[in-house]
C-alpha cells in the first residue's frame, strides 16, 4: 500500500491554478489555460484520468511523467513540488504530463490504496509516449514517487527517474524496487517521512541522492534549490545522450 503523511500540509496555500497547491478548481474546467498547456482527459484503467500536458521548451528530449502526492491528503497535479519538477523537465526539452490519480480531481474511479494507482501511472506513461514520444523520464513526489517506482521496472521506454521524498515511513524499503536507470532522489535533511539515512541505505550506489539542508518533507522554502538540483541532473542526462 502506498501512503503519505496525513493532514493539511499538502492542502491549498493559494496561487495560480496551473502552479500551486490544490486550488480546488480543475484546469480542465478553467478558462485561459495558456497555449503551451493542455488540460484534458485520457483513458486509464479505471476510466478517464485528468491530465495537464506541457509542451517542451527548446529542442525536444522526449517526454516525462511526474506524479502527485497522496490523493486522500489533498495531493493533486497542482502540488508545488509537482509543478516545479514539471517546469524543470519542460525547460530541459521534455513534454511533461502531470495527471490526477483515480478519484482525484476529475479522474474517474476511487482510491485503491496504491495498487490501481500503479496502473494509472503506467497509463500515463502510455499517454506521454503518444504525445511526446520516447525516451521517457518518470518521477513523482512522495506517494507519486512510490507509485512510479513500482510502475517502471521492465519498461524500456523509461530512461531516467526522479524521486522526491520517497515515503519510507509508510513504505517498507524492500517493497520498492531500486530503479535500474539513471536516477536522482531528493530529500530534505529534516524529512521525517523519508529519513535520509534510510534512503541512502535503500539506494546504495545505484542513484544520486541530494539532501537539502534544513528542508522538511514538503521542501517548504527550498523549492528554488529543488529546481536547481533537478536542472543539474537533467543537464547531465542531456550531455550523456549526445553522440
Amino acid at each position: 500500500m502506498l501512503s503519505d503523511p496525513p493532514g493539511g500540509a499538502l492542502r491549498a496555500r493559494g496561487g495560480r491554478p496551473e502552479e500551486y497547491d490544490e486550488t480546488g478548481r480543475s484546469p480542465t474546467r478553467a478558462e485561459g489555460v495558456s497555449g503551451h498547456l493542455r488540460a484534458y482527459l485520457f483513458r486509464g484503467p479505471a476510466g478517464n484520468l485528468e491530465g495537464l500536458w506541457k509542451e517542451p521548451e527548446g529542442p525536444r528530449a522526449g517526454s516525462a511523467v511526474f506524479a502527485h502526492p497522496h490523493p486522500l491528503h489533498g495531493g493533486t497535479l497542482h502540488n508545488k513540488v509537482v509543478f516545479r519538477a514539471a517546469r524543470c523537465l519542460a525547460r530541459a526539452g521534455y513534454g511533461v504530463l502531470r495527471f490526477n490519480f483515480r478519484g482525484a480531481g476529475l479522474s474517474d474511479g476511487r482510491f485503491d490504496s496504491g495498487r490501481g494507482e500503479v496502473d494509472d501511472f503506467r497509463a500515463a506513461l502510455d499517454e506521454a509516449e503518444r504525445r511526446g514520444g520516447v525516451p521517457i523520464a518518470a518521477g513523482g513526489f512522495s506517494f507519486g514517487s512510490a507509485a512510479g517506482l513500482r510502475a517502471i521496472p521492465g519498461d524500456p521506454r523509461v530512461t531516467a527517474f526522479i524521486g522526491v521524498g520517497v515515503p519510507f515511513a509508510s513504505e517498507p524499503p524492500d517493497s520498492l524496487p531500486v530503479p535500474k536507470v539513471p536516477a536522482l532522489f531528493v530529500v530534505g535533511s529534516e524529512d521525517v517521512y523519508c529519513p535520509p539515512e534510510m534512503l541512502r541505505k535503500w539506494a546504495g550506489d545505484s542513484a544520486r541522492i541530494v539532501e537539502v539542508s534544513g528542508a522538511d518533507h514538503f521542501l517548504e522554502g527550498k523549492l528554488e534549490e529543488l529546481e536547481r538540483v533537478l536542472t543539474e541532473f537533467l543537464d547531465e542526462l542531456r550531455m550523456a545522450s549526445k553522440p
